[in-house]
């Protein structure tokens, strides 16, 4: 039912031979997964559905969601950066398509590993049958739309140091980088030359709320990858920082919000010291923000309508977790879980313990990659008066 010797793969000095090559991987695992469906009323999970469930796992499971990176963080982003008049409006209408595609199958795909898991291990014989030939129908169309329009149009306007570029990324992206000089020396030798935008103290709005937002929008145009991610940076009694990546959830003239648990190491750290530095990062496009004030809770009101507005097993999940605190191990962790379910089913009350931070900046910086590390940075501060002066800062 499987091939399991692999065809020679072209060398990542050829990515879009790497990516195409890729489809083919794909193309034989999708014929495996249609015959192990016909395979499995017949003959069940016996050894070869086992070994064929098996293939299409680690497959989709790993490299798959590899070639799905090079795409959305390498190859589309390098080919909107360079495609012009005619291609700029195709990329413009496809990117989106391209990158649904990837959620959806994705989704299905979650669906496909639980049964899949359960072949392989052969304590189940189902298979859906619709969501396979959905699965199969949507990536032989997917792959059809990249090889007839996307990778033609990398192979006519990517030159060689762009082609060299995204086969470094791709090499990298599955830990084959080389040669491989010591660890001091690489870190030392990386290096990238931004150069996508400026900023000047013309564009930019007066008030630094407004310049985020602008920047925000513009950052879920792009298609940044988790654009509302930020790492909130916190002190502790003993001085020293420690920092996470959490996600904002709000942004307006008050502030910037985020929810966790009160009891958490953040939340402890900002009750002794209420002040925090934010830092948002959107590499797709050469920016970074930074934001420092002080930081306070959200009213009760706040935390419930979040809190009542989130999926019920991450609402489940809030009760269950006592955030930062030891456990014995991931039994442990999940049994809990299962008792907050049981004891509260669908209708799951707020915690007292977890609710919203809302930092009211005091100051916020605007950083655009430029060349040569010539990067432009203006900082915006707020007065006693409320009002913000701006200011540019040298590199």
């Amino acid at each position: 039912m499987n091939n399991l010797l692999a065809d020679p793969a072209p060398d990542f000095d050829q990515p879009v031979a790497v990516l195409k090559h890729c489809h083919g991987r794909i193309r034989k695992q999708l014929a495996t997964l249609e015959k192990l469906l016909a395979h499995l009323p017949e003959h069940g999970a016996d050894e070869q559905a086992r070994q064929a469930a098996t293939a299409v796992l680690k497959y989709f499971d790993k490299a798959a969601h590899l070639h799905h990176e090079d795409e959305e963080q390498d190859l589309l982003p390098m080919l909107l950066a360079v495609a012009k008049g005619e291609d700029a409006a195709t990329l413009q209408a496809l990117v989106p398509v391209i990158l649904q595609e990837h959620k959806d199958m994705d989704a299905m795909w979650q669906d496909l590993h639980e049964q899949l898991t359960s072949i392989a291990d052969g304590s189940g014989t189902q298979l859906s049958a619709s969501i396979v030939r959905r699965f199969v129908q949507n990536y032989h169309g997917h792959m059809e739309r990249e090889e007839g329009i996307v990778a033609p149009m990398a192979l006519r306007l990517f030159g060689p140091d762009q082609m060299a570029r995204l086969g470094g990324a791709m090499r990298r992206r599955r830990g084959l980088e080389q040669p491989a000089p010591s660890i001091g020396d690489t870190v030392a030798d990386l290096r990238k030359d931004y150069g996508q935008a400026r900023l000047d103290e013309s564009d930019v709005a007066d008030d630094p709320m407004d310049q985020f937002t602008r920047w925000f929008e513009e950052a879920l145009k792009a298609e940044v990858n988790e654009p509302n991610a930020m790492s909130v940076a916190t002190v502790g009694e003993d001085g020293r920082p420690t920092s996470r990546i959490v996600l904002v959830k709000q942004f307006d003239a008050r502030g910037f919000t985020w929810y966790t648990n009160y009891d958490s190491q953040k939340g402890k750290q900002l009750a002794s010291k209420p002040f925090a530095a934010l830092l948002f990062f959107w590499s797709e496009l050469e920016r970074q923000v930074r934001i420092e004030g002080r930081v306070e809770r959200t009213s009760a009101e706040e935390s419930d309508k979040y809190f009542n507005s989130r999926p019920l097993k991450s609402r489940l999940s809030a009760i269950a977790s006592e955030q930062s605190e030891p456990i014995a191990n991931r039994a442990a962790l999940e049994l809990h879980y299962e008792e907050v379910a049981r004891q509260y089913g669908e209708a799951p009350p707020r915690p007292q313990h977890w609710g919203g931070f809302r930092l009211v900046p005091e100051r916020i910086e605007f950083w655009q990659g430029r060349r040569s590390r010539f990067h432009d940075r203006i900082v915006y501060t707020r007065q006693e008066d409320g009002s913000w002066t701006r200011q540019r800062l040298q590199p």
